[in-house]
């Protein structure tokens, strides 16, 4: 089973390693790091993820997975990358993404009619490119999976393991790495968090936000 993850530059570190640990340990996985050109690939975190393929030579994924990260204003506006996410999503057994990663499918117009999610702050942006916008951390439509902001690709990645390998081998590997989160704030989501600091937050992401639906423009009419 050939899982490929689409790398581009400025990615957001979790939302690519956090599906990656779980999805890695899948039955037959064959994981690959999909990218332009073999160089190393800088995150968002320090992090440089070195790609073990190129768009050209990739094997056919029967997962796709998209991470998101603000790199996505460039992503969705480079050729190649675009043309790879297009080729593998028509025929890949489930075409996923993570956070802003949505756009990306989106842009590809895998999206369309579909219900998806993504990050809270990009959320109203999922109309833009046809999808149908559902405020849950994972949500599926048929063989389309949409995580949440960042740490709800690792939710996503479980949901998916056990549609592939089953409730219980997806719950062994929640135990095996752990996973059973006990956050030390009530701020995990802008339903939660106090006004304050939802405010803070949203004044942080305006910026990027305004530069993001300028990119996404210029690639749906380049579409």
């Amino acid at each position: 089973m050939n899982i490929v993850f689409v790398l581009y530059t400025n990615l957001t570190q979790l939302d690519f390693t956090g599906p990656l640990q779980v999805l890695s340990r899948l039955p037959d996985a064959s994981v690959h790091l999909a990218a332009k050109t073999i160089d190393p690939v800088s995150t968002d975190a320090v992090l440089k993820i070195p790609p073990t393929t190129t768009f050209a030579d990739c094997p056919p994924a029967d997962v796709l997975c998209i991470p998101g990260g603000f790199g996505v204003d460039d992503a969705i506006n480079d050729a190649a990358l675009m043309d790879f996410v297009k080729r593998e999503g028509a025929r890949a057994k489930y075409v996923t993404s993570v956070c802003t990663g949505a756009f990306v499918l989106g842009a590809a117009g895998l999206l369309k009619g579909k219900r998806a999610t993504t990050h809270w702050a990009f959320h109203s942006a999922l109309e833009g490119v046809g999808a149908i916008p559902v405020r849950e951390r994972v949500v599926r439509d048929g063989n389309i999976f949409t995580g949440g902001g960042v740490t709800a690709g690792i939710d996503f990645a479980f949901t998916l393991a056990a549609e592939i390998a089953g409730e219980a081998f997806a719950s062994s590997l929640q135990l095996g790495i752990e996973y059973d989160p006990a956050p030390p704030f009530a701020a995990g989501s802008p339903d939660k968090a106090p006004a304050e600091v939802l405010k803070l937050v949203e004044a942080f992401y305006a910026p990027p936000l305004e530069a993001f639906r300028a990119a996404l423009a210029r690639s749906m009419g380049n579409s």
